[in-house]
């Protein structure tokens, strides 16, 4: 995944006029998570999304993209911004998974992630969302709760990484082709499932061949699907959204 887009390169070829706005005003600035105001084809909107980085220092710097409570603190309290103001939000989702390291449990990840789970589901502005790259676990789902859900073509969205779940099921972490089989977290598996809504063709060979065109593919769905939920009122999006969510998990024998 090192030679994917990142948010950056997304930013610079889809967005215009970003004002990056900082901090969770509890702790401080998570740099594996930002978001601002931003401008897609005369449509203001607040973007949010995982940061990773181009080199070993931005990586360091950022996290490797795996937010800490901060990060999705922040989230929360610019889609809070967003709403206010009457802003569809769009999220870019890119991440291992949230970062597991101390001092995150101690400021309370898990309780951050189910918050932000709560009240984006009752948001009463579009909420958009592109996994661009990996979709790991409750670090995706922390601003993954979309009216739209979209996954770029050779990306992957899971509960859990195949490493992760081989070593829990099996004890080994060599299983772990037998267990991303088993988790179905690619795009086709994805869309047939139910969990996602729309798979964003790719260039031949991968985005990392040709970003301008990926970030262009990306352009036309987000602003597809802005204009397309722009027409409903806060009570019918809140109601589709319900629905779309509560259909996940039903199965027949």
């Amino acid at each position: 995944f090192k030679e994917r887009p990142i948010l950056q390169d997304y930013l610079q070829l889809i967005f215009t006029d970003f004002v990056e706005l900082h901090g969770d005003r509890r702790y401080g600035d998570d740099r594996g998570l930002i978001g601002g105001l931003a401008t897609i084809d005369g449509i203001r909107v607040m973007l949010i999304g995982h940061n990773k980085g181009k080199t070993v220092k931005e990586n360091v710097e950022r996290n490797f993209g795996q937010a800490k409570p901060d990060g999705y603190r922040k989230a929360m309290r610019l889609m809070e911004m967003a709403q206010k103001f009457g802003l569809p939000i769009v999220t870019f989702i890119d991440t291992q998974g949230a970062y597991p390291g101390l001092d995150a449990e101690e400021r309370g990840q898990a309780e951050a992630i189910a918050r932000n789970l709560t009240e984006m589901a009752r948001l009463e502005v579009p909420i958009v969302t592109v996994v661009t790259g990996e979709g790991g676990s409750g670090g995706a789902l922390g601003i993954g709760v979309g009216d739209v859900v979209m996954m770029l073509q050779y990306s992957v969205y899971s509960v859990i990484s195949p490493e992760g779940c081989a070593a829990i099921l099996w004890r080994d972490g060599k299983e772990a082709p037998k267990a991303a089989e088993a988790l179905k977290l690619t795009a086709p598996d994805l869309i047939r499932l139910g969990i996602i809504d729309e798979i964003i063709a790719e260039p031949l060979g991968g985005a990392h061949k040709d970003y301008e065109k990926t970030a262009s593919e990306v352009k036309a769905a987000l602003v597809k699907n802005l204009k397309k939920l722009s027409g409903l009122s806060p009570a019918k999006l809140i109601a589709k959204r319900f629905e779309k969510y509560s259909q996940m998990g039903k199965f027949s024998a």
